[in-house]
C-alpha cells in the first residue's frame, strides 16, 4: 500500500478532527460548526475559502503552475437524525442526531487532501474542494448547483467517494455506469367515506383500498419492468383510524420508489400513478399521488474518468484490492447532481466489516479511521494524475 509518509504522520490528527465532528453532528443546512471547521482549516493551508454556497456549503480554491485544467473534489457534511447507540467518547453530545454515515470521515479525507496538496502537491492546474451540504435527502448538492457553483468555481471533471460497510479497510470499488439509484418519495391520500364499523356497506373503506393499493404497486416491477432492469417501489407508511370501531374517512401512504436508469425511473412513477387511478375507480374511492419534486437521478459514472480512478486507487492499494465494475446499489446518492453536469467518477472505500451495526444508517455505525490516511492519499494521487505536471 503506497500510502503518503506525511499524510500517515498526521493519521492522529485527522482522527481527532473526525471524532470532533462526529460528536457534535448537524443536520441539514445546519452545518454552521462544521463548515466554519472546515474553512478555517483551509485557510491555514493557504487555500482561497468561499463560504455559505449553496447555504451552509464550503468551497475551497487552489491553483498551482499555468494550466487551465479544472477538477472538483467532493466530501459531505451532514448528519443523520438518528438517537446513537454508541458509547465511546466521541458519541454524539447531541440528542436525536448522529453521524450515521460516515460524512464526518469524508470530510476528514477531503481536508486531509487539501492539507497536502496545500503544502507539496505536485499538479499544474486548479482544485476546487467542494464540502456539500444536505446530502442526506435536501438535496445540498443541487442547492449549490443553483447558487452558481459551476459557474463560480468552473471544473472540468468532478469526483466523489463514499465510506462502504462490509468492504473490508484498504480496499475500494470503482465501476462505469450507474453505481447508485434515483430516489423519489411519494405521498398517497385515499379519500373514501367513513362510517361504523359493524355496517361496512354503507362506506366506501379507503383501508381497502389502500391495502389492495400496497400490493398492486409491487407489479410495476414485477409485470411491467424488463427483468434486467432494476427498480424498488416501496411503501414505508400506512396511517389511517384512530378507533376500533370506527372505518376511517382517510388513510395515507408514502414510500419511495428507486431506479438505475432515467426511463426506469419515469417509468415507475408512471405505474404508482396509473395504479392509482386504476384502484380509486375500482373502490369507489378517491386517490391523490403526489411525487416529491427534487428527487435525486441516479448516479451515473463516466467510463473514462472511472477508469482513470481505477487506475490511482490500484496504485494505491494494489490491483487486487480493487473491485472493478462492483455492482451498484439501490441506494441514492446526490452527488448524481453533479454528474449531471460534468464528467466524474463517485466510487466507494472500504470501512470494515460492518459488525455490531457498523453499517449505514444504524444508531451504532462509526466512521472507520483506518480509512482516513487511504482515502485522503487517494484525493491527492487522484489530483496529481488528472494535474499531472
Amino acid at each position: 500500500m503506497q500510502i503518503i509518509p506525511s499524510i500517515a504522520a498526521r493519521g492522529d490528527a485527522l482522527a481527532a478532527f473526525r471524532r470532533d465532528i462526529h460528536a457534535h453532528p448537524e443536520l441539514a443546512y445546519e452545518e454552521t460548526r462544521t463548515a466554519a471547521l472546515v474553512a478555517e482549516a483551509l485557510e491555514r493551508c493557504g487555500i482561497e475559502v468561499h463560504r455559505g454556497i449553496g447555504q451552509t456549503g464550503v468551497v475551497g480554491v487552489l491553483r498551482r503552475g499555468d494550466s487551465t485544467r479544472r477538477i472538483g473534489l467532493r466530501a459531505d457534511m451532514d448528519a443523520l437524525p438518528i438517537e446513537e447507540a454508541n458509547d465511546f467518547s466521541h458519541r454524539s453530545q447531541h440528542a436525536g442526531r448522529m453521524h450515521a454515515c460516515g460524512h464526518d470521515g469524508h470530510t476528514t479525507m477531503l481536508l486531509g487532501a487539501a492539507e497536502y496538496l496545500a503544502a507539496s502537491g505536485r499538479f499544474d492546474g486548479t482544485v476546487v474542494f467542494i464540502f456539500q451540504p444536505a446530502e442526506e435527502g435536501r438535496g445540498g448538492a443541487a442547492a449549490m448547483l443553483a447558487d452558481g457553483l459551476l459557474e463560480r468555481f468552473p471544473v472540468d471533471e468532478v469526483y466523489g467517494m463514499h465510506n462502504w460497510p462490509g468492504m473490508r479497510v484498504g480496499r475500494f470499488g470503482v465501476a462505469a455506469g450507474p453505481v447508485m439509484a434515483s430516489a423519489d418519495r411519494f405521498d398517497i391520500t385515499i379519500t373514501g367515506h367513513g362510517g361504523h364499523a359493524a355496517m361496512p356497506h354503507l362506506t366506501r373503506d379507503p383501508l381497502v383500498a389502500g391495502a389492495a393499493l400496497v400490493n398492486a404497486v409491487q407489479t410495476i416491477v414485477a409485470r411491467t419492468l424488463d427483468p434486467l432492469d432494476s427498480g424498488v417501489v416501496s411503501v414505508t407508511r400506512f396511517q389511517a383510524g384512530d378507533a376500533y370501531n370506527v372505518i376511517p374517512h382517510q388513510a395515507r401512504l408514502s414510500g419511495t420508489t428507486r431506479a438505475l436508469r432515467a426511463e426506469v425511473r419515469a417509468a415507475l412513477r408512471e405505474g404508482v400513478e396509473r395504479l392509482c387511478a386504476g384502484i380509486a375507480a375500482a373502490y369507489g374511492v378517491s386517490i391523490e399521488a403526489t411525487f416529491n419534486e427534487g428527487g435525486y437521478p441516479p448516479t451515473v459514472n463516466t467510463a473514462a474518468q472511472a477508469q482513470v480512478c481505477r487506475e490511482v486507487a490500484g496504485a494505491l492499494v494494489g490491483e487486487e484490492n480493487v473491485a472493478w465494475n462492483r455492482p451498484p446499489s439501490m441506494g441514492a446518492e446526490d452527488f448524481s447532481f453533479f454528474l449531471e453536469q460534468r464528467p466524474g467518477c463517485y466510487v466507494w472505500i472500504g470501512n470494515g466489516p460492518g459488525e455490531s451495526g457498523c453499517t449505514l444508517h444504524n444508531p451504532r455505525y462509526d466512521f472507520n479511521d483506518d480509512s482516513l490516511v487511504i482515502g485522503a492519499s487517494y484525493w491527492v494521487r487522484l489530483a496529481e494524475r488528472l494535474l499531472s505536471v
